[in-house]
């Protein structure tokens, strides 16, 4: 990257690079939760724009009593993300319910709520952006701490703790156990619909997370946020080497995906590489890496 762009390896570029990857970041520890359980999910593009759309109304609606009631201005923060984080958690359990006790299939459920949520975001915001955020929310997206962007500080403190749980905790030994055999995890005792359950809605919550740091990066909610992301993070965690199939994989190989590809990205347009070029080699990158994960598994076993 450094040979096609000089300036690739700037504090500046470095720091463009972990802030173009943050929101898919984020999106990536819940989705490398889910897909270990053996599901996915489809509908994380849309959950973030509808959850941006909600933070955004709650914002302006709490601001405007804190203007004429004098409430306190971190008020309209605490709304904004608290609708946000509610909005992800409702998606979260409506296909956790549906997969884990229904037994319908995650493909199909999250399919159609791309398309619900799509639609409720239009609906809400009429089709229009929701701009003139308190400053305070825009904080979330725009702010620096240390030299670095806020957004990059939540994302690796989404990684920080979801590599724990996966690694460290009972319930990420679970969430392994329930991808890699659901019937032998259930004869050892395991809930396995309660830890499939818990686990999309822990990743309904990263998707409101994402929402809002989205939606405050950008200044306004758009309803047509987050367009692919659902591609996008099944790639960086695909790349990362988590299996489709369940019970493979880490949240620090989907960091190393999703760096991979947002370096590659960022390198590719200081090199002035034709933009329907890029995506070429993108998507050459991501099926070499599923090849050749694939063909290292087939060894080791």
């Amino acid at each position: 990257m450094s040979a096609l762009a000089g300036a690739f390896f700037s504090l500046g570029n470095l720091l463009n690079v972990a802030l173009s990857i943050a929101v898919i970041g984020i999106l990536g520890v819940g989705m490398t939760a889910v897909i270990l359980t053996g599901g996915i999910d489809l509908s994380v593009g849309s959950g973030v724009a509808l959850s941006g759309v909600v933070a955004a109304l709650a914002a302006h609606a709490v601001d405007s009593g804190a203007a004429t009631g004098g409430s306190p201005s971190l008020l309209p923060v605490v709304a904004a993300l608290g609708a946000a984080l509610a909005v992800g958690a409702a998606g979260g359990v409506f296909t956790g319910v549906a997969v884990a006790r229904l037994r319908a299939p995650a493909f199909l459920v999250t399919l159609a709520l791309l398309s619900i949520e799509r639609g409720l975001a239009f609906l809400f915001s009429s089709g229009q952006a929701v701009s003139d955020l308190p400053a305070g929310f825009n904080w979330l997206g725009q702010g620096i701490v240390f030299g670095v962007p806020v957004p990059v500080w939540l994302t690796a403190a989404c990684f920080g703790v979801g590599w724990f749980v996966l690694a460290r905790t009972t319930w990420g030994r679970w969430i392994y156990a329930v991808g890699g055999n659901e019937a032998a995890a259930w004869l050892a005792g395991i809930d396995t619909r309660g830890v499939t359950l818990g686990t999309y809605v822990a990743n309904g919550l990263l998707v409101g997370l994402a929402g809002a740091v989205l939606t405050a990066r950008l200044g306004a909610a758009v309803p047509n946020a987050g367009l692919g992301y659902e591609l996008d993070v099944i790639a960086a965690v695909v790349v990362g080497g988590t299996a489709l199939t369940g019970g493979r994989g880490s949240v620090l190989g989907t960091l190393a995906g999703a760096v991979c590809i947002g370096t590659l990205d960022n390198a590719l347009n200081l090199a002035n590489v034709d933009p329907y070029l890029q995506r070429v080699v993108v998507g050459v990158v991501i099926l070499l890496a599923v090849l050749g994960e694939r063909l290292r598994h087939r060894g080791r076993t």
